[in-house]
């Protein structure tokens, strides 16, 4: 069973500044480089439950994908990844390739000032960070700005310090070391 709110009830369209969620910048980290299926599953759920939210995929490829050619999943998630042909695992991109990541990164900025979405997912951003694709200050600026009520959840390996500093939640995937 799903609750939602009756959005005709004109009080629902007056804000009250108390009672207003505030959203939350999480952080999903390891020494692996794997997507963690909660992170998926948190954003299928949000969507299930009828509000928008984006996972963006910075260095998984794939055919015909990029902004241009989003994949919707459960009608309310959109899932987008960079449009190249390979995963990418290097900092050295041939030129198409940068373009591609160059008009990743303006999408995701624009998705998110835009308020559309209640969740927005930013997988592997840390090694686009590290590999020198997006630049950490862009990144810094944007999450400060986004709405108050969008959650933001970044993933991937060796977070910088700076976006941990932001974060409201940092999980950090671990091996369990096999006990002698």
């Amino acid at each position: 069973m799903v609750a939602q709110v009756d959005s005709t009830n004109s009080m629902s369209k007056a804000v009250i500044p108390s009672l207003a969620l505030q959203g939350t910048i999480q952080i999903v980290t390891g020494p692996d480089r794997r997507f963690n299926a909660a992170v998926i599953a948190q954003a299928l759920r949000i969507a299930g439950q009828g509000t928008p939210a984006l996972v963006v995929q910075f260095l998984k490829g794939g055919i015909g994908q990029g902004p241009d050619n989003p994949m919707y999943l459960c009608q309310g998630l959109r899932w987008v990844r960079c449009d190249v042909g390979r995963c990418l695992d290097t900092p050295h991109l041939e030129v198409e390739e940068q373009k591609a990541m160059h008009e990743l990164w303006k999408y995701t900025r624009r998705a998110i000032n835009s308020g559309r979405f209640g969740l927005v997912v930013l997988d592997e951003l840390s090694l686009a960070i590290r590999f020198g694709l997006i630049p950490e200050s862009e990144v810094v600026e944007l999450l400060q700005q986004r709405p108050s009520y969008m959650d933001i959840i970044l993933t991937g390996p060796e977070m910088p310090a700076a976006l941990t500093l932001l974060a409201d939640q940092v999980t950090e995937l671990r091996k369990n070391q096999p006990q002698p």
